[in-house]
């Protein structure tokens, strides 16, 4: 599978076999997606990966309790063996940036001296690389938010301040799917995201 391809076959799955993932494979998936772009090397994509049936039974209770389940659109969702916590440091950026190399550049004083948030885009990088990953081994990948449920995961995992969590990504074997309604909104037209020299410039 070329990159072309395996980007255009690149798509969310909420359904998943529950047979497990071999760990290994998980963890191989896990560092191929951190060969990501970071601002100053940072590095600071961590990812916190549940595969065991007590931690992912855990998340679930906190994430989506019970109760709430019973009309929730993609049952299937929770049978994915395998889930990975993306979280952005933005410690590991504030420390980089106050050594020598890039002390001038006066962004290791605050999180707020940063017009945009690095430590997000970068960790954006990883996930994508993840889901990418994931297709290319025939697996089915899906990055969803925590919503109502972050401070309780965020407790449960011990995730220390400074540290975001930008969602989850489900991963295992595909399963009998259908498809998000959002899709038959299609693709924008290319003059509609394309513009050429200014915005608004179209070449067609």
């Amino acid at each position: 599978m070329t990159l072309s391809e395996l980007i255009a076959a690149r798509h969310m799955t909420r359904s998943f076999d529950p047979r497990p993932l071999e760990s290994a494979l998980v963890e191989e998936l896990c560092l191929l997606a951190r060969r990501a772009p970071s601002a100053g090397f940072a590095q600071g994509a961590e990812l916190i990966i549940l595969d065991t049936p007590e931690a992912l039974t855990t998340f679930w209770d906190l994430a989506l309790p019970p109760e709430r389940r019973a009309g929730f659109a993609w049952p299937g969702l929770l049978q994915a063996p395998a889930l990975v916590l993306p979280a952005a440091d933005s410690r590991r950026y504030l420390d980089r940036y106050s050594e020598g190399d890039k002390a001038a550049a006066g962004l290791g004083e605050s999180q707020q001296a940063w017009p945009v948030p690095y430590w997000l885009i970068d960790c954006a990088f990883v996930v994508q690389n993840l889901l990418l990953a994931a297709t290319e081994r025939g697996l089915g990948a899906l990055f969803f938010g925590l919503f109502d449920g972050e401070a309780a995961v965020r407790a449960a995992l011990r995730v220390p301040a400074g540290v975001e969590l930008l969602g989850v990504v489900a991963l295992g074997r595909p399963a009998p799917d259908r498809p998000s309604g959002s899709l038959a909104r299609g693709w924008r037209e290319p003059d509609e995201i394309l513009h050429w020299g200014c915005w608004g410039d179209s070449r067609r």
